[in-house]
């Protein structure tokens, strides 16, 4: 049978989605449920143990499709990149309305009431959804309770056409495998949600980037890199802010850091990796 990727298709012997159907062999298939992360975030992970690998971070708002549920445990598909793992079910909540806004801020909360003396109750991530019921111009009332800064927020499908200066707010955030949000985020993660604010809809992990974003630049032909230019090593990529520096989220800092490309090249060659690649991304509309 087809061999397929299972960090972005559903397949497990018991079972698998629909739309595989006649590409696998399993005992099973169903179309699954959508269904909406109502948690801050929730970690997904490789297999449903709290010690399990985190592959990634479902922000609040974000919707997926159930296949199975077991001991609180969903195994889910992301609607917005396809990967596929296992996340707790705690989490979850029924579609509800469609989002209207996104977090536009590295971070902000959720308020009891439209006051920012009372104690907030959650605490979002840039790229989160939310539902916009009403406002009175200084805060946004929300489906399901709350109120948030209407300041933080932008209109679903409003983007920021500079997607590097919104990676570059990350600066000095700590490197966490397999994050999405400025508490911790990788790599990949840093990528993804920089562009996603951009307008850019970028697969999770840096080798499906590698292989996806954007169009491809012959840099051993001696293509020269830019500001925004994505640069790929196995299993790293990071952004050139201009055509020296580089912007990354590494494990050597530990951080989000900004370096002069040639230095990072050098430590990350001397660690047994060169460069493998670089692309670059169309102008944001």
């Amino acid at each position: 049978m087809t061999k397929l990727d299972p960090r972005r298709h559903p397949f497990r012997d018991d079972l698998a989605g629909a739309a595989l159907r006649g590409l696998i062999d399993a005992k099973r298939f169903t179309e699954g449920d959508r269904r909406r992360v109502s948690a801050s975030s929730l970690p997904l992970r490789r297999a449903p143990r709290d010690e399990a690998n985190l592959d990634t971070e479902v922000l609040h708002g974000e919707t997926l499709v159930v296949f199975d549920e077991a001991d609180g445990w969903a195994w889910v598909q992301l609607d917005h990149d396809g990967y596929v793992g296992y996340v707790r079910v705690e989490g979850l909540g029924d579609p509800g309305k469609p989002a209207t806004h996104r977090i536009a801020v590295l971070r902000t909360y959720v308020f009891a009431d439209p006051d920012d003396k009372v104690p907030p109750f959650r605490m979002l991530s840039l790229n989160a959804r939310v539902t916009v019921l009403d406002s009175d111009g200084r805060y946004a009332r929300l489906d399901g309770g709350g109120f948030i800064y209407t300041s933080h927020l932008a209109v679903i499908g409003a983007h920021d056409p500079d997607y590097v200066k919104i990676a570059e707010r990350f600066l000095g955030a700590p490197y966490l495998w397999g994050g999405r949000t400025s508490v911790g985020l990788d790599c990949s993660g840093l990528v993804q949600l920089a562009a996603a604010a951009a307008g850019h809809t970028l697969p999770r992990d840096a080798d499906m980037q590698e292989a996806e974003a954007g169009e491809p630049l012959d840099i051993m032909a001696g293509a020269g890199l830019k500001r925004g230019d994505l640069v790929f090593w196995e299993g790293h990529v990071g952004i050139m802010t201009s055509t020296e520096d580089f912007l990354h989220a590494n494990a050597f800092h530990m951080a989000v850091e900004l370096e002069p490309f040639a230095q990072a090249r050098q430590r990350i060659q001397e660690a047994g990796f060169r460069v493998t690649s670089a692309r670059r991304l169309a102008p944001s509309r």
